[in-house]
């Protein structure tokens, strides 16, 4: 799997045969084959790994009873994985924008969507009960542009300032 991700990150899926992922990681055909029937199902599972981490995050910041801790919590938690797993968000975010690759994981990419958003809604839900769908998407859409911006389009990107600023804009006291 992490010869495969990656070979997908360096080169792109299209442009990554299964032998070139056999030749890297030193296993036969055989043995990939084993345990995956097309490299479009290796490319689902290292969706799926994302998304687990994902919701490892959402669940260990939900430990509070206190909403603001929560999502005080979440924003540090995805900040500290975006810059720890950077590469492998990189291939994620490739991977979701690609037409080739969305269709294959189009379903995948919808349950994450929806767990993420049930996720963070339950937090808006005690914050603003009134405003906690729109909330959440916002919320959302703020982190879907830091990390895309922060993952392929700036060089230099103050990503540090943007978590100190999202942690004060959603603090209690703010």
């Amino acid at each position: 799997m992490d010869t495969a991700t990656r070979l997908f990150a360096e080169l792109g899926f299209e442009n990554t045969s299964m032998a070139k992922i056999c030749a890297e990681a030193g296993v036969s055909k055989g043995l990939i084959y084993h345990h995956f029937s097309t490299k479009n199902d290796i490319l689902r599972e290292i969706f799926s790994t994302t998304t687990q981490r994902m919701a490892e995050i959402s669940a260990s910041s939900q430990e509070s009873h206190d909403p603001h801790e929560q999502l005080l919590s979440l924003i540090e938690r995805l900040f500290d994985q975006l810059q720890t797993d950077k590469s492998f968000f990189q291939l994620n975010l490739n991977i979701m924008l690609q037409p080739g690759t969305r269709s294959v994981l189009q379903d995948l990419i919808r349950e994450r969507s929806a767990y993420l958003l049930a996720s963070v809604r339950k937090i808006f839900d005690k914050i603003d009960p009134v405003n906690s769908e729109v909330s959440s998407y916002m919320f959302i859409a703020e982190l879907d542009g830091i990390a895309l911006d922060y993952l392929s389009i700036f060089n230099s990107y103050p990503i540090t300032a943007l978590k100190k600023l999202m942690i004060k804009r959603y603090s209690p006291k703010a």
